[in-house]
């Protein structure tokens, strides 16, 4: 049954959810992850956790890390996040434009042979309990040096950003809004989702962005968005 309220322990969460492989994709707890969904067999899936507890698990396709392999489907990494349809709107022609609100990390435990044409598995969110509680670890972030290596970004690549949301932005929601935002390939997305806290995330982002605009003599790839 779908749960209209917050989160607050991995016990209110299924143990087996289906899952959206998605290369380079990066969803955090607290946060919004749009989609426009149009594979057949994905949107099975939606019509699926409509039914149910509107709950999806994102989780990266990345052979070249350790991965979980079913035959003949892409291997997926160990952990993802899960989320739950908030908004949903049809487009008339098949497809299906939602949002998914992150609420906790897992780490899949097994797939399990489901009989749909989607993927689920077996997970275990106990790992990642801090999930379910806003803003845990927020006090530890260096803001002031994450702010500072943002602007350094946009200024280099001529771009610009609203500095007052910015600001007034609470530590966990600016930490993970430009964690799944920053311009970073797969493996990189997937060490942001797998940092043990806040901080942790914070200081990664910091140092991935510095080393990209050093790499690039100061300039991204001029995709921050």
């Amino acid at each position: 049954m779908a749960i209209n309220k917050p989160y607050t322990d991995p016990s209110e969460l299924a143990p087996i959810i289906p899952l959206f492989p998605l290369e380079g994709a990066l969803l955090l707890p607290r946060c919004q992850l749009p989609l426009n969904v149009f594979e057949p067999r994905y949107v099975a899936m939606i019509d699926a956790a409509l039914a149910g507890n509107r709950l999806i698990g994102i989780i990266q396709t990345a052979p070249e890390q350790p991965a979980l392999t079913v035959p003949g489907a892409p291997d997926i990494v160990a952990v993802g996040c899960v989320g739950r349809i908030t908004e949903i709107a049809e487009s008339g022609d098949g497809r299906y434009l939602l949002n998914l609100s992150g609420i906790a990390r897992f780490k899949v435990v097994a797939e399990v042979d489901s009989g749909t044409p989607f993927r689920q598995a077996k997970v275990d969110y106990e790992p990642f309990r801090a999930d379910f509680t806003p803003n845990a670890g927020a006090e530890a972030v260096d803001r002031g040096t994450l702010l500072r290596t943002l602007a350094d970004y946009l200024d280099a690549n001529r771009l610009e950003a609203d500095w007052k949301s910015i600001k007034d932005a609470p530590n966990e929601a600016l930490v993970n809004a430009l964690a799944m935002m920053a311009p970073f390939g797969p493996r990189e997305k997937q060490a942001l989702l797998e940092a043990p806290n806040l901080a942790s995330r914070a200081e990664m982002l910091i140092a991935v962005t510095q080393m990209t605009m050093a790499r690039t003599g100061g300039e991204g790839d001029g995709t921050l968005q």
